[in-house]
């Protein structure tokens, strides 16, 4: 049988109903896979209904355990197979221990964080490498819009500047300078607009970046 610990509860899946077949997964998930290393610890956060540590246990084999908040993708991840406890981000992640994951993934939430710093701290500290994906707010229609006087709309941020969830909008430069100001060396870095992956001019070109970093020296073993 599945568990899923969610808010005390332990939610429990029979086997063999998790959705066995999927549909192809986003360029960006694919070099989220391609990034970790098969069998290895993983902590997804903000994991929605679980596809990501679905897909990752599938193709990976990787140990995953996922964080989310909102109940019908709670049950959703659980129906899936997928580990999950039920936590408000914001509160940080004192329920795990340090450097209990090889890997922990924050995929296209954290421009929704109230508390940026602390968030990529804290993936530091449970983990020996992070992954996260944002929109760029670099994307050079961005700059278009505000010019004619509109705040951008499109695939990658398809919200009214009323009702978006996006807080902290940054480009390239200003993640990379805070991750050095954090002490996080970045490894990799993917950038894309749309199902195409850009490879020059990415400030510019691209609408949705990924970036791989290594917690500070000492943290890890």
């Amino acid at each position: 049988m599945n568990q899923t610990v969610a808010s005390g509860r332990v939610l429990m899946q029979p086997p063999g109903t998790a959705e066995q077949t999927e549909a192809s997964p986003r360029i960006d998930l694919l070099r989220i896979a391609q990034w970790i290393k098969p069998g290895s610890r993983v902590l997804d956060l903000g994991c929605a209904d679980g596809y990501l540590l679905s897909y990752l246990q599938r193709t990976r084999q990787v140990q995953g355990a996922g964080v989310e908040l909102n109940d019908d993708q709670v049950i959703a991840a659980v129906r899936r197979g997928v580990r999950v406890i039920q936590q408000n981000l914001e509160e940080g992640l004192a329920l795990f221990d340090d450097q209990q994951f090889d890997t922990v993934v924050l995929s296209q939430t954290l421009q929704s964080m109230h508390h940026t710093e602390h968030i990529l701290q804290e993936m530091a500290r449970v983990a020996r490498y992070g992954i996260v994906s944002f929109p760029n707010f670099g994307y050079w229609p961005h700059g278009w819009s505000i010019l004619r006087g509109r705040m951008p709309v499109n695939d990658q941020m398809p919200y009214q500047w009323y009702d978006t969830p996006n807080i902290h909008l940054c480009t390239l430069t200003d993640f990379q300078r805070l991750a050095a100001q954090l002490r996080l060396r970045i490894t990799d870095l993917a950038t894309f607009r749309g199902s195409h992956e850009i490879k020059y001019l990415r400030s510019w070109r691209s609408m949705l970046a990924l970036y791989r970093f290594e917690s500070p020296v000492g943290r890890h073993p």
